[in-house]
């Protein structure tokens, strides 16, 4: 799942949007997640992260793995 559908009506700046979609792909890989309704929540915790001024990939990817994990419990 691309990052990009959830981005509507959100304004990133294409760098940010680059790391996004790297750290969607880093998560779900070391998550063991592909494509589909599982992906989603990595997803939307990515973009949370990104609304609160979070811009890299690796920070990205590690608040979207924990985030997924705590909602798991």
């Amino acid at each position: 799942m691309p990052i990009i559908p959830l981005l509507r009506n959100q304004a990133f700046d294409p760098e940010t949007i680059a790391a996004m979609s790297a750290a969607l792909s880093e998560a779900c890989q070391t998550l063991g997640l592909v494509d589909g309704r599982d992906v989603e929540p990595v997803a939307r915790h990515i973009v949370n992260l990104a609304q609160r001024g979070v811009h890299t990939k690796d920070a990205l990817s590690r608040g979207a793995i924990q985030g997924f994990k705590a909602d798991l419990h």
